[in-house]
């Protein structure tokens, strides 16, 4: 099997075990996306929809995230870690967003990397879920299990991304990567993995080399 072909079986096997593909980040408007995943960088998503509750009733536009100041913004944010830096980037973006930007949220990679604090992978969810436009978020679970399954060889999140645009049907891209994300959870875990119910199972790349090593050691 190529990893063509293995990716393609990838995307229909997940399709038929998790027919909604959404996203774990809740969110009324644009914006709030791009800052809660801001915020779950090295948190859960679990902790981050917590927080944002909290965060977005006290500012409940972009305007008044824009005029908060970091300090206040720190105290709800806390819990997310790295708050400093965080809250430091919720004000800025949230004003260059209204200086530059008209309060819209720009629609291309190049646009909204410029802005504090918003990597590529924020900026290709932004894209997928907002803007509907083909994109590969490379967060950790994508990392992990693309290279569990053979469809890449890398860890660095840019590698990875460029690996998958590769493989990957665009129209299906953006809706891979939120499955992952529940796959991951569910069946494959950073730590112990649930191979033997799997249902990517026949597939796996890991999985064929685990099967030989036993082989041989049989």
């Amino acid at each position: 099997m190529t990893k063509k072909e293995r990716a393609l079986a990838a995307v229909q096997m997940l399709e038929e075990v998790y027919p909604e593909a959404v996203c774990s980040l809740e969110y009324a408007h644009p914006y709030e996306l791009l800052i809660a995943t801001r915020l779950s960088a090295q948190c859960t998503d679990a902790r981050v929809n917590i927080v944002t509750e909290e965060l977005f009733k006290k500012y409940p536009t972009l305007s008044s995230l824009a005029e908060a100041s970091v300090e206040e913004i720190e105290a709800i944010i806390k819990p997310c870690g790295l708050f400093h830096t965080k809250a430091r980037d919720i004000v800025n973006l949230s004003r260059m967003l209204i200086e530059q930007y008209g309060g819209e949220l720009p629609d291309s990679l190049e646009e909204l990397t410029k802005l504090p604090g918003v990597g590529r992978k924020t900026a290709n969810l932004v894209m997928g879920d907002v803007f509907g436009k083909p994109a590969v978020v490379t967060d950790t679970h994508c990392i992990r299990i693309s290279g569990r399954l053979g469809l890449t060889k890398e860890t660095d999140p840019y590698k990875v991304e460029m690996d998958l645009k590769k493989l990957l049907p665009p129209e299906k891209s953006s809706d891979f990567c939120h499955r992952l994300v529940h796959f991951g959870r569910e069946f494959c875990k950073a730590r112990g993995p649930q191979c033997t119910a799997c249902p990517l199972r026949s597939i796996c790349r890991k999985a064929e080399q685990d099967q030989k090593t036993a082989g041989k050691n049989a």
